[in-house]
């Protein structure tokens, strides 16, 4: 940063330790809890001691955000708060869990592979994901939630389960000696209903207790005809206070939770796929072909006479059946502080959801397009009577895909530091995780719905074949699955670190780490393989891959790895720090890369260079970065099987988090980042050279803008508050065919704090109604456009939310 951008800050810290502070709040009512964002706060993520360290003293970039600030936030889902953090580009288009989760230039091609979820510190899953299941799966925000912080890069690849990307610390409320609880109401947009409660106290001497949670139901902006959200979860926490500041706790948390998963529908696309609208009849914002006569789905799915078929509930979703225990444990052994982080994960997380792939059509050009030496053909609807399908009435083909995963995980995080002299703290650490998952996948069962909400399953005969009359669909089956698996996979991950903590001075703070780790996986694996279901000829519509054969693979690797980070923070003024950082991180071959024959860790460096500065009047975080990729595995599904390539990118870009506070009361805040995140060494064939194509789904610009006003009274304290978002253009595909147009939404807010203990939220999402896409037509290797027609997912319509809770 120039010497004049510095000396602009520091004459705006001279001015800002004159300003007037804001006035209180008036005697009779609660004073608002100081946010948690202020640099003064300890943050303990990242920092290899227990008892952390102030967020101006950190070298690295970290997001926290308290209760309030989550709140004002309206999340729609633990994934969608990390909308508030730069660097992280979020997709909730799928609903409450099964979210597409980018971080600062790292290339996925879909889930949360860069980011890891954690709960007081502990890793909830051992990995980040696996197909079909990304962290934020197993995560519900609840009123036990006291904060979260969230770290980009930095010394991430060092401590817990070495992610490099992100990661996201959410920390439960513990008991105090004063007691508090609440209860909250919440209604709104698709008949919204949920209560929240907690409370919290001193239970004996010494010790504290804690417990909350939630149960929801909603019908879901999309209205499907039934619960799109439907359950709830139960947390508690028992603290005792230990000698020499040490403690010692015991969590747990049980959720079970039913969420439906959306995928892309159809929309118009023109202007060279820069403008995007909805489909006729069908709108982007709130429609959805899901409804009830699609929700109990029965699919033929083994030979024999009659086949055998598989029955799902599509209200199942993408939910989660989890139950999570953990122990936390700080002490002091003499000159020695010991840490300890351990929990244990069990829970099954199913995708039951309808995938799309192919354009909509009439049913005339479906019946054309499929004659297969028939003449001609007709439509008859399921159920509710049958009665005949109109040529003209709009079709899609949909396919039922039914996924589940039972997993299991068990991790800790062990640590014990010493400080050498008054300036220099060494830490040293273990980490172990075991795992596993046993998966149960159907993809494909491919079914023919007409396009309109809450749409209706048809069936379709050809006519004028010499050989008879043919069935094309059956009780709306069209065809039987194209990749069906049987899996059981284990991990284990040990990991030894060393991390040395140097207050070279009273400005310069420095810091360094070294770990080694080692992972073994074995799996067993039993394929499918191709059958006609009932052996008919004259039954088109099951034929294809629909039952595993029984044979059995197996998959067996050890791998192991060095990380390393170091840096440096350097006091320029007392209100105002720089920092650098590099480090060099990895992640070793998933249990899905391996079955795909994707053997290779992928390796990146990071270069990170940053200011921070906090005062009454402002504060701004600033960081330049710089990622360097290799060993890049890509995985796609698409209608008729699994495509795998390896590549490589690089990234380089600047993350912004600013706050201005002009008059009391009134507070400006921006977000954002800009990003330049392409791939490298990614020739696929012949022809077919992907380098230098941006990286999918991150755009090079995005940020928000969030103002507010509190203001005090005699009733309480009051806020008002909006936010204004830009996300900008994203290619779909590494082929960059696949456009994401730009789009902007404003979502507004009031909330008041009453005297009398009783709170009042009011928020809005997205009020303009725009239309914006987070994914494009995954399931096709094209630009997926026919007829100005495009398959997308878009973001949720216009939505609001008002609660109203009594706390103490």
């Amino acid at each position: 940063m120039s010497s004049a951008v510095l000396a602009a800050l520091a004459s705006m810290s001279a001015q800002a330790q004159d300003a007037a502070p804001a006035p209180a709040a008036a005697a009779s009512a609660p004073a608002p809890k100081a946010p948690v964002e202020k640099l003064e706060a300890v943050i303990v993520t990242g920092t290899a001691r227990s008892e952390g360290l102030k967020k101006l003293d950190a070298s690295f970039s970290i997001t926290t955000a308290g209760e309030e600030q989550i709140k004002d936030a309206a999340p729609a889902s633990a994934a969608d708060l990390l909308k508030i953090v730069p660097g992280v580009s979020v997709e909730t288009t799928g609903g409450q869990t099964g979210n597409n989760i980018e971080v600062r230039g790292f290339a996925a091609t879909g889930d949360a592979p860069w980011t890891s979820f954690q709960l007081n510190g502990a890793t909830i899953y051992a990995v980040p994901t696996l197909s079909f299941f990304e962290g934020s799966s197993l995560f519900r925000l609840d009123d036990t939630i006291e904060r979260v912080e969230v770290l980009r890069g930095g010394p991430s690849p060092i401590f817990a389960d070495g992610n490099p990307g992100a990661t996201v610390n959410f920390i439960m409320k513990k008991g105090g000696n004063v007691p508090e609880g609440g209860l909250r109401v919440t209604t709104g947009t698709g008949d919204l209903r949920r209560v929240d409660t907690y409370y919290a106290g001193k239970i004996s001497d010494g010790w504290y207790g804690s417990f909350g949670g939630f149960y929801r139901t909603t019908q879901g902006v999309r209205d499907t005809q039934f619960p799109s959200d439907r359950g709830g979860q139960f947390s508690a926490m028992l603290t005792r206070k230990l000698e020499d500041n040490g403690e010692l706790s015991i969590y747990g948390r049980v959720l079970n939770d039913k969420n439906t998963f959306f995928l892309p529908i159809p929309l118009l696309t023109s202007n060279g796929g820069h403008t995007l609208d909805s489909y006729p009849g069908f709108p982007a914002q709130t429609a959805t072909f899901i409804g009830n006569e699609l929700r109990q789905v029965a699919f033929e799915s083994t030979p024999g006479t009659p086949p055998g078929k598989t029955k799902i509930d599509m209200a199942d979703g993408r939910g989660v059946q989890m139950q999570l225990y953990g122990v936390n444990l700080d002490k002091k052994l003499g000159d020695w502080t010991i840490a300890n982080k351990s929990n244990t994960m069990s829970g099954t997380v199913p995708t039951y959801a309808w995938f799309t792939g192919a354009n909509p059509s009439t049913l005339d050009e479906f019946i054309a397009a499929n004659l297969n030496g028939s003449t001609g053909g007709s439509g008859t609807y399921v159920n509710n009577g049958g009665g005949a399908v109109a040529g003209t009435t709009q079709v899609l083909p949909v396919s039922a895909w039914a996924v589940v995963k039972k997993l299991q995980s068990f991790t800790n995080d062990f640590r014990i530091s010493r400080d050498l002299n008054e300036r220099n703290t060494l830490t040293l650490g273990a980490y172990f995780s075991d795992y596993s998952s046993q998966d149960d996948w159907s993809l494909g069962n491919t079914f023919l719905t007409t396009l309109q909400q809450n749409g209706r399953l048809v069936d379709v005969t050809l006519t004028g074949n010499p050989a008879g009359d043919k069935v094309l669909t059956k009780n709306g089956q069209l065809s039987g699955a194209f990749f069906n698996l049987n899996a059981n996979y284990n991990g284990q991950n040990m990991a030894l670190f060393a991390a040395d903590e140097w207050k070279a001075s009273e400005k310069l703070r420095v810091d360094g780490g070294v770990r080694y780790e080692r992972q073994r996986i074995n799996g067993t694996i039993s394929n499918a393989s191709g059958v006609d279901l009932d052996g008919n000829p004259n039954t088109l519509y099951n034929n294809g891959v629909s039952v595993v054969n029984g044979t059995a693979n197996t998959v067996s690797q050890t791998d192991h790895h060095v990380s390393w980070t170091a840096g440096a923070n350097y006091y320029l003024t007392p209100d105002i720090s720089a920092f650098g950082r590099l480090n060099s991180g990895f992640q070793f071959p998933s249990f899905d890369g391996l079955r795909n024959g994707q053997k290779q860790t992928t390796t990146v460096k990071q270069y990170e260079v940053g200011v921070k500065t906090s005062t009454k009047l402002y504060s701004l975080y600033l960081t330049g970065f710089y990622n360097d990729f290799s060993g890049l595995s890509f995985q796609q599904i698409t209608t008729t099987g699994i495509i795998t390539n390896v590549a490589g990118s690089k990234a380089k870009g600047i993350e912004l988090e600013g706050s201005v506070r002009p008059l009391p009361g009134l507070e400006l805040t921006a977000t954002g980042d800009y990003l330049d995140a392409k791939y490298a060494d990614f020739a696929v064939g012949p022809g077919d050279d992907r380098t230098g194509n941006r990286v999918i789904r991150q755009p090079k610009m995005q940020f928000r803008f969030t103002p507010s006003y509190k203001f005090n009274t005699e009733l309480g304290t009051f806020k008002a508050f909006a936010t204004f978002s830009y996300i900008g253009e994203r290619f779909n595909d590494t082929q960059n065919l696949q456009i994401l147009p730009k789009y902007h939404t404003l979502d507004a807010g009031f909330v008041a704090h009453l005297a009398n203990g009783i709170d009042v939220r009011l928020t809005g999402t997205n009020l303009t109604n725009s239309i914006g896409i987070t994914e494009g037509n995954t399931r096709v290797t094209t630009a997926g456009v026919s007829n100005g027609v495009f398959l997308g997912r878009p973001i949720f319509g216009r939505a609001a939310e008002l609660s109203v809770g009594f706390n103490f």
